[in-house]
């Protein structure tokens, strides 16, 4: 067996429907049993989903406050009053922010921006920043991506003379703030259709209703913002992003022209990927790092020259970010590990003095990868008394609400049911994690500790061409709520398989059934390849794409895990060098199995203390084998013993090696006729010195030494000789007997038989033996004298 790494959930799809989605539609019923797993389960909203020309947006005054919003912001532009737009720091912050620029800037409004600092500010509208904004005139700030939770920051607006507008998408709370309006599409009272926009969306809905038509220019930032942030690519947000993308590919834009080139991305290349993995964490690095005004000035330029200066910074930030990150996180391992062990902690919670408080984010996002516990890494500020914190959660584990039932503790948080962020008093850290992980023993299994995999469907390999994955893409953009889609082929045939890359850490595999093969490449996947054999049925999942090659397109899929559902066979019977079995048998969960006392010495360097002497038949049955990978160390005495071990027992893996110093197999077994020509040579000598004259025999035959030997034995045992001092002479008194009445012609014909069906045998052979035993069709009273067929 092979153990999948995560559990595969495979959503189940109606046979019916795929037909009739995939006749009606004419498309393949790969890509219909897709858009029903997606929702989309007849022809109408299958047929909407997939040609968004027939798509609108919705109406921004289904927005509660947004009339308000839109008629204070058209009075300040009409009277000239300055405003001030207050972001966030992250990528969605960030285009957040051009956004309101660019369209206040277009609309003739006397307009600026403010971004907090992440270190000495913090998340979120501050007080500071609000006073400092009245001293310098500002009557109207309008929030983007962040303010529905600033209560206190709301009333201090409200005293400085200042009106506030708020746009964000961040969960409410039990308290809203006190503002002139509240743009937000999961308000209390609101009536807009679609709930999920990020907070770029909402800012790109003000801009809409402001401008009075759909702002298409805007579209590629607001793309940008909303792949960025993981929310759901679905409804209004699959409108943007897809449609954002196809402009991104044409862009006019100085700034993220000067940003694709540092950073080699291609015009015509660009998808949800290039942003996701890309663009955003380079628009994200300004604000981890330092501050994040230089990623909105670069949105916001036409000029090329600091275009080019500003894109050329932000790509050394990101690279100093990606090295501090691989810092912050060995050490998150190293204290997780040491001091927060994961077999006593549900919930992960590290912090540390000097860690950077803008990447801990993505720290907190490795260490779910690697524990798959929900992760909380905070920055330590000691002069303060505070920490700073950034979390990821598990499914199955609400952050937003969790953290909620911890208010008392936490002045500041906010967030998503999958990820949220924090600030607490450094004394509050402990209690924290003990409330945290209370609530998730109380609400999470076992089982929820086990990463899961959503899988789309199981699919044949004849279902699986160049055309039907093209029509898979017709449903990207691919992202949250609408996952790139992942499949799964199951008991397939390895028709080939090998690990490949300068470090071998990657593996390529070839399945087939029926006569339709499919290449696969799993990278990091390289250290399956010893634990799974050649004869077995293997399962994969992965990611189907088109790999083009010398002009040449094949379908191929990107492996991302494999399973073996039934025991395997690994044929290691031609291993020689002994020290090469520590490379192929794994150290967990492995028992070797020994018949000879004199070869575990031999062994005793590779296989440790995991050892077993099989002396009797009740040894053999006594052991307990299921689950377990067994090492047939050396050869047995018989078939029927070796029967007796496996027998209606389930391994999960057999390594048989048998090793044997001397093998009988190829040395003459003496036919009947042999031994009959010998017989004569002594009938016709009388007698014979075989110390003088065995080897003049064997060369005359052409026969070995110890063939002669052999068959003097054996006449010997059978009393047709007398041997005395090396002569051989015929027993003229002996009787008639068979040649298989002597006990070392037993023993030759048997362990010739037995390494012929153990050591010789064909790799099917072997395991189709195995198979039947383990069943019970092999009755061990028959078993040694089972041949093979």
């Amino acid at each position: 067996m092979l153990h999948s790494r995560t559990r595969w959930i495979v959503r189940q799809t109606q046979e019916d429907k795929v037909q009739q989605l995939s006749k009606e539609l004419n498309i393949s019923p790969l890509a219909a049993s897709l858009l029903i797993n997606r929702g989309m389960d007849t022809v109408d909203s299958a047929r909407y989903f997939l040609l968004d020309k027939d798509q609108e947006f919705h109406d921004p005054f289904l927005m509660t406050d947004m009339a308000k919003a839109v008629s204070r912001i058209k009075e300040a532009i009409e009277k000239q009053e300055p405003i001030l737009i207050f972001g966030d720091y992250d990528a969605d912050g960030v285009t957040s922010t051009s956004v309101m620029m660019m369209a206040l800037r277009d609309l003739g409004a006397d307009v600026q921006f403010y971004i907090p600092n992440r270190f000495t500010e913090g998340y979120g509208p501050n007080i500071p920043a609000f006073e400092q904004a009245a001293d310098t005139g500002i009557r109207l700030i309008i929030t983007v991506d962040t303010g529905i939770s600033a209560v206190n920051e709301a009333k201090a607006a409200k005293e400085l003379g200042m009106d506030l507008i708020i746009t964000d998408h961040h969960e409410p709370g039990h308290e809203l703030p006190e503002a002139w309006a509240i743009v937000h599409p999961k308000h209390p009272d609101s009536r807009y259709p679609f709930r999920e926009l990020a907070g770029v969306g909402v800012a790109f809905k003000l801009a809409h209703a402001l401008y009075g038509e759909m702002p298409d220019h805007l579209l590629e930032i607001a793309a940008i913002g909303t792949i960025a942030d993981l929310v759901s690519l679905t409804g209004e947000n699959r409108l943007i992003a897809k449609r954002g993308i196809q402009r991104l590919k044409s862009t006019k834009n100085t700034g993220l022209k000067a940003l694709f080139k540092a950073a080699g991305i291609e015009l015509p290349s660009i998808n949800e990927e290039t942003i996701g993995f890309t663009i955003g964490p380079r628009l994200n690095a300004a604000g981890r790092l330092e501050s994040a005004d230089p990623a909105v000035d670069l949105l916001l330029t036409n000029d090329p020259y600091e275009a080019l200066a500003i894109a050329e910074e932000i790509e050394m930030l990101n690279k100093e970010r990606q090295a501090i990150v691989n810092d912050i996180a060995a050490q998150a391992v190293k204290e997780v590990e040491t001091n927060f062990p994961i077999s006593e902690n549900s919930v992960i919670v590290v912090g540390k003095e000097g860690w950077n408080a803008g990447v801990i984010g993505i720290v907190a996002s490795k260490l779910v990868e690697k524990f798959y516990r929900p992760a909380i890494v905070l920055s330590y500020d000691s002069d303060k008394g505070l920490a700073k914190g950034s979390a990821r959660s598990i499914q199955g584990f609400d952050l937003f609400k969790n953290l909620s039932e911890c208010r008392d503790i936490l002045p500041h948080f906010g967030g998503h049911p999958m990820a949220a962020g924090m600030t607490l008093s450094i004394e509050s850290v402990d209690d924290l994690r003990d409330r945290l992980n209370t609530l998730a023993n109380e609400q999470l299994t076992e089982e929820d500790f086990i990463p899961v995999t959503s899988i789309d469907g199981v699919f044949h390999l004849k279902d699986i061409s160049l055309s039907s994955i093209e029509e898979m893409q017709l449903l990207a953009p691919f992202g949250m709520g609408n996952p790139k889609p992942k499949v799964m082929i199951k008991e397939a045939n390895i028709a080939a398989m090998r690990k490949i890359g300068s470090d071998q850490t990657h593996i390529k595999v070839t399945i087939e059934n029926d006569g339709s093969s499919l290449d696969g490449i799993g990278f990091g996947l390289g250290h399956l390849h010893e634990h799974i054999s050649p004869y077995s049925k293997l399962s994969v999942i992965g990611e189907l794409s088109i790999n083009e090659w010398n002009n040449i397109k094949k379908p191929q899929i990107f492996l991302q895990d494999m399973a073996v559902n039934s025991w395997q066979l690994f044929d290691i019977r031609s291993l020689k060098r002994l020290e090469r079995l520590q490379s192929v048998i794994p150290e967990v969960n492995t028992t070797w199995i020994f018949f000879n006392e004199e070869h575990i010495s031999k062994f005793r360097t590779y296989a440790g203390e995991s050892m077993v002497k099989i002396s009797s038949e009740e040894d053999a049955e006594a052991l307990k084998l299921d689950g377990s990978n067994i090492v047939l160390a050396d050869m047995p005495p018989s078939k029927e013993m070796l029967a007796h071990v496996f027998s209606g027992k389930k391994p999960a893996r057999i390594y048989a090696h048998f090793y044997k110093e001397d093998s009988d197999y190829f040395s003459t077994i003496p036919t009947r006729d042999h031994f009959k020509w010998y017989f004569a040579l002594l009938a016709k000598k009388g007698s014979v010195d075989i110390r003088r004259h065995g080897n003049d025999i064997a060369k005359h035959k052409g026969w070995s030494r110890e063939t002669v030997d052999f068959m003097s034995q054996v006449f010997f045992e059978l009393d047709f000789v007398k041997i005395n001092n090396g002569v051989i002479s015929l027993n003229n008194t002996s009787i008639k007997r068979d040649l298989a009445d002597s006990r070392t012609y037993q023993l030759k014909q048997a362990q010739y038989t037995l390494e012929s069906d153990l050591l010789y045998s064909s790799f099917q052979q072997l395991k189709d033996w195995f198979d039947e035993v383990m069943q019970g069709a092999v009755k061990l009273e028959e078993a040694k004298e089972e041949k093979w067929t």
